[in-house]
């Protein structure tokens, strides 16, 4: 397993589904279609959609992950398949507001 891959920098960031992109569930995982830029995408396992479904919730991927029950072990695949859905807009870094000191 790479480390290099563990510690990559993906883990760290806040994501979420695009607002232009529906998942379609499927027998494999799910279809991820954008409606912006027209590009349809697989997902091609259940894990990968429920990760996906639950990135909102979570303040970074490595949590995410953590949640959906991935076993570290996997990790770097996930962080490959999200890489490569961040490249095609199906997921994007959410912006972290924070806090403001009153």
């Amino acid at each position: 397993m790479s480390t290099e891959l563990i510690s990559h920098p993906l883990l760290a960031t806040a994501l979420e589904l695009h607002p232009q992109v529906a998942l379609r569930p499927e027998p494999f995982g799910a279809l991820a279609y954008h409606y912006g830029n027209r590009r349809l995408v697989f997902l091609k396992h259940p894990d990968m959609v429920a990760v996906a479904n639950s990135l909102a919730g979570h303040a970074t991927f490595a949590e995410a992950l953590q949640a959906c029950g991935i076993d570290p072990q996997r990790w770097p695949s996930f962080v490959t398949a999200f890489a490569s859905l961040q490249e095609s807009h199906v997921v994007r870094e959410r912006a972290v507001h924070e806090e403001s000191p009153e």
